[in-house]
């Protein structure tokens, strides 16, 4: 499931996170891809230890547990530390599918990357190119959001960055471990609980309201992989 989630960060931390990532050292970001996917990575990373690093990621893990949206959509086990990219002069990441499993630095957990998402850092009207595409079952998606937005995405798909061919491309990015392992039951999930969610607006007190509920918790109950 393709799923936009706007305004994740308001416009004032945006501008906070920018400030910051202008003062920050970046390095090759090439060095974190795996053996494949460094031969067309030909971007800039935030060294994962970097204080800065760890100031925003933690604000954005914070937002995502603020964000029904995310967490319906997502159902989070797990999320691992967000990272931070910064594209220009023409770099690009080629198209790629990215590591199953992710290690946690400093400890002995590994997190299953079921969902990707990336944090756009940059007005669109900042840069030129740097889509993030992404193939779909029924072609490539192109995307390019406000700064602030968040776009996820299944973490199986083929995806790249186009170049960037003027002007400095920022975002975040991470990748999430699900309660449901399995697409397709997330995303049944999620539609039974937009549906849940809309009959009870429109219904308030609606009988069916506490009998679909009980569904959607018995079947997140019998998919849940923990």
């Amino acid at each position: 499931m393709l799923l936009q989630i706007p305004d994740l960060l308001s416009p004032e931390e945006v501008a906070e996170a920018r400030h910051l990532l202008a003062e920050a050292p970046w390095e090759d970001g090439s060095r974190t891809a795996g053996h494949l996917a460094a031969s067309v990575k030909n971007n800039h990373q935030l060294p994962l230890d970097h204080p800065t690093a760890k100031r925003l990621g933690d604000l954005i893990v914070d937002r995502l547990g603020q964000t029904p949206l995310f967490i319906a959509s997502a159902l989070p086990l797990h999320v691992l530390q967000p990272r931070f990219n910064r594209y220009e002069n023409n770099g690009a990441y080629g198209s790629h599918v990215d590591s199953a499993i992710f290690p946690v630095p400093g400890t002995a957990l590994r997190v299953r990357s079921d969902i990707s998402a990336t944090l756009f850092l940059s007005d669109p009207d900042e840069y030129e190119g740097g889509e993030l595409v992404i193939d779909e079952p029924f072609g490539e998606r192109q995307v390019k959001l406000p700064a602030g937005h968040l776009i996820v995405y299944p973490g199986n798909s083929l995806h790249r960055v186009t170049p960037v061919t003027s002007g400095v491309r920022y975002a975040a990015f991470f990748w999430t471990q699900s309660l449901v392992r399995d697409e397709q039951q997330r995303r049944t999930l999620f539609d039974l609980d937009v549906a849940i969610q809309a009959l009870s607006t429109d219904h308030p007190g609606h009988a069916s309201i506490d009998g679909l509920t009980n569904v959607y918790h018995n079947l997140l109950r019998q998919w849940s992989n923990t």
